[in-house]
């Protein structure tokens, strides 16, 4: 199963690639600025862009680092990115799996994964492999989006995410991620629980290409209880669904030095 997961990645970022560069929602410069201000990079640093898409974290923290490693699943997917960053100096892309990176240990500064763990079959294993491969004292910087903590709009968000992209494994709830972290030793030095707007028509499109099936997921949110309305603030017209929001968890953690 987590084998054909991975393919099933493989096979949808090699076709979405460009989508991936160019979406609005991986390209925010206000979120990268911010990620950036956090991770506080110095210049002799090592850094891992880990499952790097697009590469948009990889672009924003190498001019303030002395190499940024982008690392990705999927070849198609990294080779498309190299292409587009190719006039950035010191940078390094590598195939590699997130929960199986090809790095020694105590091997970088920082390591940074931004909206991709919710694809990870074993996030638990991800994490770990973080931790491997951080210097004691390194930062770990993460975004993603993150289910609920209520049962019931958890499991309505992940469905939805599941019927739209065959990739999406789960995500997590915060308090899943804390846990985690605490069993790695990882510390919590800085979090941000916040809600992102996704405009629908293009996220539905960028992994979905069925009719039907991004009919069918519009409908879910159309039909959807007054409470869950509520909560993902999905909004609609005479046209259909415009926009609808999820929860997203930006969080910094260090490695002990013991």
């Amino acid at each position: 199963m987590k084998n054909e997961q991975k393919r099933r990645v493989q096979e949808t970022f090699s076709k979405n690639k460009e989508a991936y560069v160019q979406s609005t929602t991986h390209n925010n410069p206000d979120d990268l600025k911010l990620l950036v201000e956090w991770l506080q990079p110095e210049q002799h640093w090592r850094v891992l862009d880990a499952a790097t898409g697009g590469g948009h974290v990889a672009k924003a923290v190498q001019p303030f680092v002395h190499r940024v490693y982008a690392a990705d699943l999927t070849k198609e997917m990294l080779q498309n990115t190299a292409a587009h960053l190719s006039s950035i100096a010191d940078m390094a892309f590598i195939i590699a799996d997130a929960e199986e990176l090809p790095f020694l240990d105590d091997y970088f500064d920082a390591v940074t994964c931004r909206i991709a763990p919710h694809h990870f079959p074993e996030p638990d294993t991800f994490v770990s492999e973080v931790s491997r491969v951080l210097k004691p004292g390194g930062r770990f910087l993460m975004i993603d989006n993150t289910a609920p903590e209520d049962d019931q709009l958890d499991h309505f968000y992940n469905a939805l995410e599941k019927r739209r992209d065959p990739t999406h494994v789960r995500a997590l709830k915060v308090s899943e991620w804390e846990a985690l972290f605490n069993d790695q030793s990882l510390i919590v030095k800085k979090h941000l629980k916040r809600q992102k707007t996704l405009p629908f028509s293009s996220w539905v499109t960028r992994t979905q290409s069925c009719p039907v099936e991004q009919r069918a997921i519009e409908q879910a949110l159309l039909s959807a209880d007054t409470n869950t309305k509520a909560y993902f603030s999905i909004t609609s017209s005479d046209s259909g669904v415009e926009h609808f929001s999820v929860d997203e968890y930006m969080v910094l953690v260090e490695k002990g030095s013991c």
